[in-house]
């Protein structure tokens, strides 16, 4: 790669749109070598996805495990291969100051001691952010979807709202994926719904309050919960669902269509973005052209849809084509793999509309796969468009401006920051 365009885009200031930052995980003192591997994505090489995720009740309860060598060899020689785990094993190496000879069975002991000790240090997560050059993060806390970031995270973090628990809030009792419930939600906020319409005035003033708790956007992750098929609102179908536990499918989907179509409207009156999970999830129902009736019916709502919506990233790159409320997230997509990440981005700098469509996150619990992620972006953005200038599709001022946009300038102004 050019010495030039590498040196720019390894300067360039970066705002990270998508991180799981949350400060049972990322603050936590009690965490080890084997515990970076357990909360990474490295973990997806060892069970099946959707149906036993283990982002969420595991992230809590389990207690820290001891390493040994025998639960950590099986990411570095049995799934050494996938990208996931070298990302996080490239992070952890330069770090720890093992990017000569990798974690190995000699030296995982010492590694293992300097993580549980730099972790017993309440300014590692921040010197970590601070040597990827992160200079802003937005994070999605989805085990508590009302947490302002900052009291706890620091004066750099936003978050997203999710909405999940929101949208299937037909009864009391009805959970996300994550555990979370509409309804306890909104009483924390003091908010005692009894009646449907009482619900959805609730979701109107949850919308209208995200400024005072540093929310800059909604995220729809109902792709772990549902089909991305949100119909046209049925109100009367919707009400069937309301006080039931167990409401007819029809009547279920009706209602949990019929509030992302509000989530939707307040957004573009609100002027929040809606981030949006695409591809992996239930895989059969995350397929992104499933969600353009949503897109079309709300043109004033600016959508983040994510992931390149993997493995889809055509269809995905014609919708941000078309559709000129529609604005792609990089994140994730260049850990599940490198190589077609490249092409997509190689794709998606020649077919967007303008040089304001992508921004890049990390999409990770902790720093140290934060760190390896936000590196990896760096060098294969500069690569592509090192790539760019040595065709002669682009001149270097060119690529250069873009690599800013894309790294930072895009979403400050995306989601307004100051």
């Amino acid at each position: 790669m050019s010495e030039a365009i590498s040196q720019f885009t390894n300067a360039c200031e970066v705002v990270d749109v998508h991180e799981h930052h949350m400060p049972e995980v990322a603050l936590s003192r009690d965490v080890n070598l084997l515990k970076l591997f357990q909360q990474s994505y490295a973990a997806w090489t060892s069970y099946v996805l959707p149906s036993a995720p283990k982002a969420t009740s595991s992230l809590t309860s389990a207690a820290t495990e001891p390493t040994t060598w025998e639960a950590v060899a099986p990411f570095l020689e049995k799934s050494g291969s996938n990208a996931f785990v070298r990302n996080l094993v490239r992070g952890v190496c330069d770090l720890y100051g093992v990017a000569e000879t990798g974690i190995t069975r000699e030296n995982w002991e010492a590694v293992d001691a300097s993580v549980r000790l730099r972790h017993k240090n309440v300014n590692w997560p921040g010197e970590v952010i601070g040597r990827a050059g992160i200079k802003r993060i937005v994070t999605d806390p989805f085990l508590d979807p009302l947490l302002d970031p900052r009291p706890v995270l620091g004066e750099s973090y936003d978050a997203v709202l999710r909405i999940n628990a929101f949208a299937l809030g037909w009864h009391p009792e009805a959970r996300d994926h994550n555990g979370n419930s509409g309804h306890a939600l909104l009483r924390r906020l003091g908010m005692e719904v009894k009646t449907f319409d009482d619900y959805c005035a609730a979701i109107r003033e949850l919308v209208a309050g995200c400024g005072r708790r540093n929310h800059i956007a909604l995220k729809n992750a109902l792709a772990y919960d549902r089909d991305v098929s949100f119909d046209e609102p049925n109100e009367e179908l919707a009400r069937q669902a309301w006080g039931q536990i167990s409401p007819p499918p029809a009547a279920r989907k009706a209602f949990s269509d019929f509030m992302v179509d509000l989530f939707c409207q307040l957004a573009g009156e609100a002027d929040l973005p809606v981030q949006t999970h695409l591809g992996t999830a239930i895989l059969s129902g995350s397929h992104p052209l499933r969600i353009t009736p949503l897109i079309e019916r709300h043109p004033r709502t600016r959508f983040l849809l994510m992931h390149l919506a993997y493995p889809w990233s055509r269809d995905l790159l014609g919708m941000a084509f078309v559709h000129r409320n529609v604005w792609l997230d990089l994140c994730w997509s260049f850990l599940l793999s490198p190589s077609h990440f490249k092409l997509a981005l190689h794709e998606a700098i020649e077919v967007l509309p303008d040089e304001s469509r992508m921004m890049i996150g990390g999409d990770c619990l902790h720093v140290e796969e934060t760190f390896a992620a936000i590196e990896s972006a760096r060098r294969l953005v500069g690569e592509v468009l090192n790539e760019k200038v040595a065709s002669g599709y682009s001149r270097a001022q060119d690529a250069e401006r873009l690599a800013a946009r894309v790294l930072g300038q895009n979403a400050r102004e995306f989601f307004r920051m100051s």
